[in-house]
C-alpha cells in the first residue's frame, strides 16, 4: 500500500471565510502516485473545518450568513460560557461543528471520483493566523 501525508497551512486574514482547496488536494493525490484508494482532509484546528460543496459565490454567501445567524459572534462573556475563558471564540468553535471537521472522497484511475460540482473546502470561523489541514492519501 501506498501513502502520502501532507500539512497544509492556511492563513485567512478574515474572520469567516471559505477557501478552495480541491486544487491542493488533487497536486497531493498525484504526488501519492495512489490510482485506487482515499483520502481524508481534515482540518487540525477547532475553529475551523473542511467540508464538499458547490464552489458559487452565491452559496458561500448563504453560509456565511446562515452560520452567523445559528452562532453569532460575540466576544462577551454572557451569551456563550466558553469566552468567559478569556477567549473571544465560542461562535467558531459552534460553526465547526455545523460544517464539519472532515471528508473522505475515494480516488479512482488516480483522479478524486467527485459527483457534479463537488469541490473540498476549508472553512475558517476564527482566522487571522496560521492553522493547519492534514491530507492522508492511502491505497494502491
Amino acid at each position: 500500500m501506498k501513502s502520502l501525508t501532507r500539512h497544509l497551512t492556511f492563513n485567512v486574514p478574515a474572520r469567516m471565510d471559505f477557501l478552495n482547496i480541491t486544487g491542493e488536494v488533487e497536486q497531493a493525490v498525484e504526488e501519492s502516485g495512489v490510482a485506487e484508494g482515499l483520502v481524508l482532509v481534515n482540518a487540525m484546528h477547532i475553529t475551523a473545518s473542511v467540508f464538499i460543496n458547490d464552489d458559487e459565490p452565491g452559496l458561500k454567501a448563504d453560509y456565511k450568513k446562515w452560520l452567523e445567524e445559528l452562532a453569532p459572534f460575540d466576544p462577551s462573556p454572557e451569551r456563550y460560557r466558553h469566552n468567559r475563558t478569556g477567549e473571544d471564540n465560542a461562535d467558531a468553535h459552534h460553526k465547526r461543528q455545523i460544517m464539519g471537521r472532515e471528508v473522505v472522497v475515494a480516488i479512482t484511475r488516480g483522479k478524486l471520483d467527485f459527483g457534479p460540482w463537488e469541490q473540498i473546502f476549508y472553512g475558517e470561523f476564527d482566522g487571522r493566523r496560521p492553522k493547519r489541514v492534514l491530507v492522508k492519501v492511502i491505497g494502491e
